[in-house]
């Protein structure tokens, strides 16, 4: 569907090219009409938005670098759709594994930065279940990591 590109252009945002995986598993995989994606760990046009909540970063700069995930996600669906938007019905479930120092308990809000993001563009099929993790480290000493589940047609 061009309202998913044209939301996005909209919002002044353009999706990064999928990202490799890391090590030995593949981006996502597809079960029935279900799509399992790989976590997308925080990146900007620099590289891996990297840090603590809590420590080096506090929730507003974790919230944006969920976003970051986020649009990871999005490219990583439009890449499994072979960029045919109208093949996703809906996010069925993000979660969100915040890397955290101890007595930081707000990943609730910086997982809302992929979660808002993907309403923002995606309208109510982006609405979705979530879980909010906080860990103590994650790959290559990313902020955040986000998976998802999607429904696809």
């Amino acid at each position: 569907m061009d309202d998913i590109e044209e939301r996005l252009r909209a919002l002044g945002l353009e999706l990064p090219e999928p990202a490799a995986p890391l090590a030995a598993y593949v981006p996502f995989v597809r079960a029935g009409d279900l799509l399992h994606m790989s976590g997308q760990i925080a990146r900007d046009g620099t590289g891996v938005i990297r840090g603590t909540l809590g420590q080096d970063l506090d929730a507003e700069a974790g919230a944006r670098a969920a976003r970051a995930c986020g649009l990871h996600v999005l490219a990583q669906v439009k890449a499994a759709c072979e960029g045919d938007w109208g093949r996703l019905l809906r996010v069925v479930k993000l979660t969100g594994f915040v890397a955290s120092a101890p007595g930081f308990f707000d990943q609730p809000k910086v997982v809302n930065g992929a979660s808002e993001l993907m309403v923002e563009v995606l309208g109510d099929r982006g609405r979705h279940a979530r879980s909010a993790v906080g860990v103590t480290a994650l790959p290559l000493g990313a902020a955040v990591e986000v998976e998802a589940v999607v429904l696809l047609r």
